[in-house]
This record gives C-alpha cells, structure tokens and sequence, in this order.
C-alpha cells in the first residue's frame, strides 16, 4: 500500500507550493481537488491551460494523482441540483486523461439541501433512494463516455450509510465503472463501535471485490463521520489494515481529515502500522 494525501490538507497560494509541501513530508501521491489550482471543485468550466498545468506540476515532481474529488450532492431533493452536478462531472470527466488520473471521488449525498455531508431523515426513503440511483445512472453513462471510473463512499451521513447499501447501489448499477472508496472511519452508526471488528469484517466481506481506493483517518464516536487524524481515534487500524491485505489490496492508502500540523505524525503512524502488518506475513 502506498501512502497519500489530500493535496489540499496543504492551503498554499499556489499549486507548485502546495505540491512542494506535500512533498516535504516525503509522499508522492495525492488525492487531488482543482480548489488547489484555485478553482472550485467542481467548476463550470476548466481552461486547457489550468489542465496543463497540473498535469505538469505534477509531472515535475513524479506524483501519482490516485483520484480527484468530484463530489456533489447526488441526492438532493432539487433535481436542478443534481443536474449541476452532473453537468460539471461532465467538465471533469473530460479533463481527467489529460489531468493524469482515471478515477473520480464521489458524494452519494443526503436529503439536507444546505450539507451534502449531514444527515437527513429523509434519506432512508425509496424517493432518495430514486433519485440517487437515477443520477448515478447518468453519471455512469459519462464515466462510459470518457473511460474513467467513479468511487462513492459509504458513510453514515448519506443516503449509503451502510456497507450493505452500497452492495445494494453496486448491484443494481451493474456498471464495471463504479467503484468504493473504502473509509473505515465513516461505517460507523449510533451505538455500533462496540461491534466494530464484526462491521469491518462485513464490510470487507461485502465490498472487497471492489475498492479502488483507502481512506485513513480516525473517529471518537459513533453516529457520524469520523474527522480525526488517522491514529488519534478509536478506528482499530491493525485491524483495518489486515482487512485490506487480506484482499491483496496495495494501492493508495489516503490521509484527510486532519491539519498540517498533523500530518507527520500521522504518516509515521501509518507507516509504523503497515510495517507491522507485513511482518505478520513474513
């Protein structure tokens, strides 16, 4: 497994700054967002000459770009909402051969119409569960169109809170472009951390076939996403990270949900983590 970021953990004025940064704490792939070229993240339009850029920058510094965020709310109750969303998907998918990655990060989203990462009552319904999977369905007919894959996430907040629901948007999608972002940290619903090595279990059970990417971060409690650095929680990360191995799983290992200040750390925690769990094998 190899360790990276999200680049934009690092606000800087510039992308080269921002690359250089990430450098500095000796990693070289990212999990990439176009408000590092200080764009939003899902534009309405992308000049060929920020294109360019990036994959230059890039490029110059050897980095592997593993994804970049194309989130937005694919659950909203507005369908002109969703619309956007995918329009500007479409402006990303577009731009990602010659950005130099092939996967997109997706948010299968919530009922809130204000925060695509809150929870709403409303999500449990079949009527967002409609229109989620009518606007994935779109977003994999653009996927199709420009080669590349998309990874949604499970996570409490959204409409796929469960590992089973998102079994349940992979079968019935029935699209080799539709992937998992895997984020242990997010599995988590009221009252379930006391079941965690079982829940983990299940998701990797469930879900193995099909994750593309690893997120690593941590949680203090259950009933939301978990917003801490990757070692300062209560995630049994042994634990997680042998669920991974035990897939044949060596691919990017993500680090978000933390501040500058706490990347070292964090990155010597993985990497003490993941040593140990290769002695197991040897």
């Amino acid at each position: 497994m190899k360790i990276g970021i999200f680049a934009k953990t690092f606000p800087r004025p510039s992308l080269e700054q921002t690359l250089d940064a990430v450098r500095a704490h000796g990693l070289d792939c990212v999990q990439f967002n176009l408000a590092c070229a200080g764009l939003p993240s899902m534009p309405d339009q992308l000049e060929d000459s920020v294109v360019e850029r990036v994959r230059r920058e890039m490029e110059a510094r050897a980095f592997q770009m593993a994804a970049i965020s194309g989130t937005f709310n694919m659950s909203h109750p507005e369908p002109r909402e969703r619309e956007a969303g995918l329009r500007r998907l479409r402006i990303l998918a577009a731009a990602c051969e010659r950005l130099g990655t092939r996967v997109i990060t997706l948010c299968t989203g919530t009922r809130d119409r204000q925060d695509m990462w809150r929870r709403h009552p409303d999500n449990d319904t079949p009527q967002a569960w409609q229109d989620l999977t009518t606007c994935m369905a779109q977003a994999l007919k653009i996927a199709d169109e420009y080669n590349v894959t998309l990874g949604f996430e499970p996570e409490v907040a959204n409409v796929i809170d469960t590992a089973r629901k998102g079994r349940r948007l992979l079968d019935e999608m029935k699209s080799p472009r539709l992937k998992v972002v895997m984020d242990a940290a997010n599995l988590f619903r009221q009252g379930e951390l006391a079941r965690m090595p079982a829940m983990l279990a299940e998701a990797f059970e469930l879900l193995a076939e099909d994750i593309i990417i690893a997120h690593a971060k941590d949680l203090s409690r259950d009933g939301e996403a978990g917003y801490q650095a990757a070692g300062t929680g209560v995630l049994d990360y042994s634990l997680y990270l042998r669920l991974l191995r035990g897939i044949g799983y060596d691919g990017p290992l993500i680090l978000h949900s933390l501040d500058e200040a706490q990347v070292g750390q964090a990155v010597a925690f993985l990497r003490g983590q993941l040593q140990e769990v290769e002695a197991e094998k040897r």
